[in-house]
This record gives C-alpha cells, structure tokens and sequence, in this order.
C-alpha cells in the first residue's frame, strides 16, 4: 500500500467499504468524468457574473419609471421565473439556435455552443431572480436619502448608482446569495443538450459501471461544498456591507 498513489489509494480504500471507484484508474473514463468536473466549474465561474450582471440592469430597467424599459423587461422576468429551467433551455436550444443556424447559412457556421446556450438561459433565469430582489431593496431606500441626494445636485442616473443600487444590494444580499446557489444546482440541466457537465460525465460512466450509489455520492457532495462555499462567502460579504441601522 506503501507504493500506491493516492488515487490508488482512494480506490482500494473505498473498495473495502464497498464502493466501485475504479473507473478513476482508467484513462478514458477518468479523463470524462476530471472533464466533467471542470467544466460544471467553468460555467459556475462564468455564469454567477453573467446572472448579477444582468440582475443589476433588469431591476435599473424596472425601477427607471419608463415604460419602454420597465415594460419589455418585466415581461421577461415574469416569463422566465415562471417556467422551468429546462423548458427555457430546450426551446432556446431548439428553437433559436436554429433560427440562428439558418441566419448564418447552416450548423456547421453556428458560432454559438451547447455550452453558451447553458451559460445564457441559467444566467438569465437567474438574473431574473435576482432582479426582483434588487428591485425590492431599490423601491425600499427611503425617501429622505433620495431628496439628499438630489439636494446634493445628484442626477437621476447618479441617485441610482450611487445611492439606491449600493443600498439595495446590501439589503437583497440574502435572496441573491440564494439565487446563486439555485444557479450552481441549475447547471445541471445542461446535460440534456450534452454538454459534458458533472451529472453527464457521470452518467456516462455509470451506464457502464453500474455504480450510480459512488458517483451519486460524489456529486451530493461536490454540489454541497460549492453551495456551502458560496453561502459562507454571501455571510462574509453581508458582514463587509453591513450599515448600522439599515438592512443587515
């Protein structure tokens, strides 16, 4: 046992309890699933920014008092946090990519992956979230720091980005961080256009070493961590912020 690697190591270990990890000891299987593993990483990493950025702009746009901002843009917050995850990928997938493969004169001029496809709706749906929670916090600034703000010789587009929006943030930071886990659990849905996630990594190798129980405990576990990180870090941040007297 002395000279085994750790992965080796890992193996045996967990075979003696019952558990088939030897799928890590083959090249192909093992390099599917350490893919999978990065690349459920890689849209966690991509997708958070593109979800609060987004987030931001939709409740700017709801709270701006324009109609032909407002209006569009609660049209798409209602539509999508109203239908699933997975009905908005498919009909994106489905549908729009092959509108946009028709546009550029075929699939094979596509610039746009299963992976982007991923990344945009989960993003988006998520933004969607996010933006009611924002929009909560900017209509609750209270009124007396909005006319200091214009004593102050504050424009409307300054009062928001310097007042409401800092304030709002502070104050909807529990419902985002909430949302972002509900994003890192979303990713998941990407292996029903095949994007090579961890859930598809390792149903790929399950199908064919019938070990559902070891790989199901792997991704519980994965999926917790993230979502526990992520909360610790929300927690961290909410104490950063906090202003004495108002929201946390």
């Amino acid at each position: 046992m002395q000279d085994m690697n750790p992965t080796s190591l890992f193996v045996d270990l967990t075979g003696r309890l019952g558990l088939n990890y030897e799928f890590l000891l083959t090249g192909y299987e093992a390099q599917i699933w350490r893919d999978g593993f990065l690349t459920t990483l890689y849209l966690v990493a991509i997708t958070i920014p593109v979800s609060l950025c987004f987030g931001v702009i939709f409740a700017a746009c709801l709270t701006s008092g324009r109609s032909w901002l407002s209006t569009p843009v609660r049209a798409f917050v209602e539509l999508t946090r109203n239908t699933p995850t997975l009905v908005q990928l498919m009909f994106s997938f489905l549908v729009l990519n092959t509108v946009v493969s028709n546009l550029v004169g075929g699939a094979v001029n596509n610039p746009l992956s299963p992976f982007f496809w991923v990344v945009a709706v989960v993003g988006l749906h998520v933004a969607a979230l996010h933006a009611e929670a924002i929009r909560g916090g900017i209509e609750a600034v209270p009124a007396s720091m909005i006319e200091a703000a214009r004593g102050m010789g504050f424009s409307q587009f300054e009062i928001l980005r310097y007042v409401q929006i800092p304030l709002a943030l502070r104050s909807s930071l529990p419902a985002i961080v909430n949302g972002l886990i509900s994003l890192v659990k979303s990713t998941t849905v990407g292996n029903a256009i095949a994007v090579s996630e961890i859930t598809y990594a390792s149903i790929m190798v399950w199908t064919q070493r019938d070990n559902v129980v070891e790989l199901m405990i792997v991704l519980l576990a994965f999926f917790s961590l993230i979502n526990f990180l992520i909360a610790r870090l929300g927690t961290w941040v909410e104490r950063k912020l906090a202003v004495p007297g108002y929201g946390l």
